[in-house]
């Protein structure tokens, strides 16, 4: 199994930026996509960006496309959401996910297999 830490949430303005962090351990050999998802209050779980455990995909929701930026370093297991022009509607629970096996990217939260325990965010105006 893969286990995910979540960490550098916290309290920023509008306009500001803030960097969560995802460190992964266990069987990341196993990991073939890593994903940042979303949940506000009252809002159900949303896809923020996803990447290849190769590094070399991307995908993004069109919400945060020029503003959010993921990437990862092998060396440490890590997956990073650079967040930057921050809005008050990113405000929410950042979670980290793992999908196992092969393909393409996918979006869909039930087709990733682990998940992390969240990092709230908060965007003031």
């Amino acid at each position: 199994q893969v286990q995910l830490v979540e960490s550098g949430g916290g309290l920023v303005q509008a306009g500001g930026s803030l960097r969560v962090s995802c460190a992964a351990s266990g069987r990341t050999s196993s990991v073939n996509t890593m994903a940042w998802f979303r949940q506000a209050p009252g809002k159900e779980r949303e896809f923020v960006a996803a990447i290849s455990w190769s590094g070399d995909s991307t995908y993004y929701a069109e919400s945060v496309k020029g503003r959010f930026t993921i990437s990862r370093d092998n060396a440490k297991n890590t997956v990073y959401l650079q967040m930057n022009s921050l809005k008050p509607e990113d405000t929410a629970v950042y979670y980290c996910a793992a999908k196992y096996g092969s393909g393409y990217i996918v979006t869909p939260m039930w087709e990733y297999d682990r998940w992390g325990q969240g990092t709230q965010v908060t965007v003031s105006s």
